[in-house]
Order: structure tokens, then C-alpha cells, then sequence
């Protein structure tokens, strides 16, 4: 409704009055108990409600969104922790219980408190240098610079990499987790490079440094209660100081070339004693062959030695005549000459073909020869001659 509305006199939208004043409060605030009234069981009739009638609606009105609120809190208790999560309850400041991950319930605010604390984060430290994101490394000489065991210093940069194990020591111990690990973890790396030597850690002992830097942490922050555990410590570089490095790289490089000759040296050995070791062994299992021939041999002489004495001494003549055309068959048998007994006493000359004779001795190999006196082309003469020695020679061939 407008104000002061043409044909409605003086009314207005605050109620009747002859003046355009402000709204009466009084009646503002009576309006409003009247339709609390009526929403929490006061008077439906629009009659005036009495004064014990107010005051017991407005009672039950008030205690009702009492009790809302007090369940609101209530419920403003249930929280939830994630799987990689715990959660942490204070009462009054005061720690009371750690919650592992799911749905809980704790007094709301004011009485209790949680800190939720993830414990599978893999958090980070760096020790003489600082790497962030795409920027490239900055060293930091104050941290990386370390004296050793025999007054050398050397440029280090070592990484190490930690996580919440205690969340309630996490909380309550720790201030600034990441400034107090980094001083411990310095404080490890240099009593480790303080108890080896320049060499040691340049070299071999990368890996050892680190093994023992991280044991030495982890006790230090155990011993702090600090609720950290340390999941891995690396070695990211060492070397020596900047003014120093070039003549140090010549004494790595002249230790490399010992190594790879002494490698060299091992393979050579390696391949020349076992070929040494097998012609050893040849030369022993010849031997030994060459030995057990000689001896085989010494023996079957021996025995046929004593099997020929043996006949030799039931029948000599008989023996000497066996072993003389023995002797004569292995002579003859390794030479292609030809020899003829034949008594001539006449004038007669008997022609032998010895460059047929030899050849076909030849072909035959290594056998006798034996001459067939008939096959052969005499000149004419004395047949008698020639018949007594072609028999001869028959009965010296066949012999």
C-alpha cells in the first residue's frame, strides 16, 4: 500500500495515525510476541493472551531453539580423517587421544580441539644447496663446505627425505619441522665427513656417508622426540673446493688410469694362466700315454723274448734258421733291390730287367719280391745254365 493512498485518508502501512511520524515500538514489539505466540502454542483466536499465557509461550519458544542450537554443537563434534591422516584431540589445550583414519565424534569447540596431521607426506631437506621448481640449483657455501679427518675441506650437497611417525610429538615438540631437521641433519652429515678422510669421501665412501648420516638423524631425532622418521638419505654431489678441483681432477684421473691397468693386468692373468694350467695338463696326460705305450711295448718284447727262448732251447738249429729268415724278411722287405745267387761256370750272361723288376716291386708295396726266373726273357745261351739257375732261384724264392 502507498503512502497517504488517494481515498484512504490518513492510514498508512504502520496502522492508524493522524501524523506521519516513526512506527510506535511498542506495538512493533507486541506484534511480534503476539505471532511468536501463536507459532509456539500461544493464543489462535487473536485475543489478547494474559500474562502468565505470554510468558509460558515465550519460555517454550526459547528453550526449543535452546535445544536446536545445543544439537547444532553437538554435531558440529564429528569429524573424519583420511587414510593418510590422523587426527590429534585437545581438550582445553591438553592432548588427549590420537584418532586413526574414519568417522569420529569429540566435544565441539570449546571444550575440545583436532589437529589433523597427514603422516604420508614425503617431505624434503637439502643440505648446501636449495633447488626450487624449474630454477636451477643455488649452492650454499656456509652449508656445504666441510672439513675432514685430514684437514681437507670439501664442497658437499646431500638430500634427505622425512615424514610424520608420531603425530602427537609432531605437534607439541616440533616448532619448525623443516629448520630443525635440516640443523640436525647438517649437524650428522658433519661429524661423518669429520671422522673420514678427503679420499674416503670423494670415492668409495659416497654411499657410506650417507648410510651413516641417516642412522646418526634418525637417533638424534628420536632422541628429540621429535615424531620424524627419515625414509632415505643420498648423496647428491662431492668435490673438491672450486680453487682446488682442477688439480684434483688430474689425481682422480690418474687413479682411474691405476684401476683400469690393474683390471687389464687381472684379465690378462686370468687368460694366461688357465691356458698355461691346460697345457700343463696335455703335456702331463702325453707323458703318461707316451709312458704306459713304452711300458706295454717293454712287456710284449719281454714275453716273446721268453716264448723264443723258450723254442730256442727245445730246437736251436731249427730256431736260428726261423729267426734268420725273420730278419731277412723285414730287411728285404723295406728296400726294392734284387739279389741273385746263381752259380755260373761258363761264359754265359744272364740279363735281369731291374728297372721292370723294381717298378713292379714297387706296385706291390712293401712285400718281397719274388722273381719269376720263367717270365723272364733270357738271351740265347747254355739252357742247361739257364734252367739250373731259374731253379735255383725258384728254390731260394720259395724258401
Amino acid at each position: 500500500m502507498a503512502w497517504n493512498e488517494p481515498g484512504n485518508g490518513d492510514k498508512d502501512p504502520w496502522g492508524k495515525r493522524g501524523n506521519d511520524g516513526p512506527p510506535d515500538l511498542d506495538e512493533v514489539v507486541r506484534n511480534l510476541q503476539r505471532k511468536l505466540g501463536g507459532l509456539f502454542g500461544g493464543n489462535k483466536g487473536g485475543q489478547q493472551p494474559s500474562n502468565n499465557q505470554s510468558s509460558s509461550g515465550g519460555s517454550f519458544g526459547l528453550g526449543l531453539i535452546a535445544a536446536i542450537i545445543f544439537i547444532v554443537w553437538l554435531l558440529s563434534g564429528i569429524y573424519i580423517v583420511e587414510p593418510a591422516e590422523r587426527g590429534v584431540v585437545m581438550r582445553f589445550g591438553q592432548f588427549q587421544t590420537t584418532t586413526m583414519p574414519g568417522p569420529h565424534w569429540h566435544f565441539p569447540y570449546p571444550i575440545d580441539h583436532v589437529e589433523v596431521v597427514n603422516v604420508e607426506n614425503i617431505r624434503s631437506v637439502e643440505i648446501g644447496y636449495r633447488s626450487a621448481g624449474s630454477r636451477p640449483e643455488s649452492s650454499i657455501l656456509s652449508e656445504s663446505l666441510m672439513l675432514t679427518n685430514d684437514e681437507n675441506i670439501v664442497d658437499l650437497k646431500i638430500a634427505g627425505q622425512y615424514r610424520v611417525k608420531d603425530a602427537a610429538q609432531y605437534l607439541f615438540n616440533v616448532r619448525a619441522s623443516d629448520t630443525i631437521l635440516r640443523q640436525m641433519m647438517e649437524s650428522a652429515v658433519r661429524e661423518v665427513v669429520g671422522q673420514s678422510t678427503m679420499d674416503f669421501v670423494l670415492t668409495e665412501g659416497r654411499s657410506e656417508v650417507a648410510t651413516r648420516t641417516e642412522e646418526i638423524l634418525q637417533k638424534m631425532l628420536d632422541d628429540h622426540a621429535t615424531g620424524l622418521s627419515v625414509t632415505s638419505v643420498s648423496m647428491q654431489d662431492v668435490q673438491p673446493p672450486e680453487q682446488v678441483q682442477d688439480a684434483f681432477a688430474d689425481v682422480v684421473k690418474a687413479r682411474e688410469d691405476e684401476v683400469r691397468q690393474k683390471n687389464e693386468a687381472e684379465a690378462y692373468a686370468n687368460d694366461i694362466i688357465p691356458r698355461a694350467r691346460g697345457q700343463a695338463f696335455r703335456i702331463i696326460q702325453e707323458a703318461e700315454a707316451y709312458k704306459s705305450q713304452v711300458v706295454a711295448k717293454a712287456n710284449g718284447d719281454t714275453s716273446r723274448f721268453l716264448q723264443v727262448m723258450t723254442e730256442y732251447n727245445k730246437a736251436p738249429s731249427i730256431t736260428e734258421e726261423r729267426l734268420f729268415l725273420d730278419t731277412m724278411e723285414s730287411v728285404y722287405s723295406r728296400t726294392n733291390k734284387v739279389m741273385v745267387d746263381i752259380d755260373s761256370d761258363g761264359n754265359n750272361v744272364l740279363y735281369l730287367p731291374l728297372d721292370r723288376m723294381g717298378n713292379r716291386s714297387s706296385s706291390m708295396g712293401n712285400n718281397p719280391t719274388r722273381v719269376d726266373l720263367d717270365s723272364l726273357n733270357f738271351p740265347a745261351g747254355n739252357s742247361t745254365n739257364s734252367s739250373n739257375a731259374a731253379n735255383d732261384a725258384r728254390s731260394r724264392g720259395g724258401r
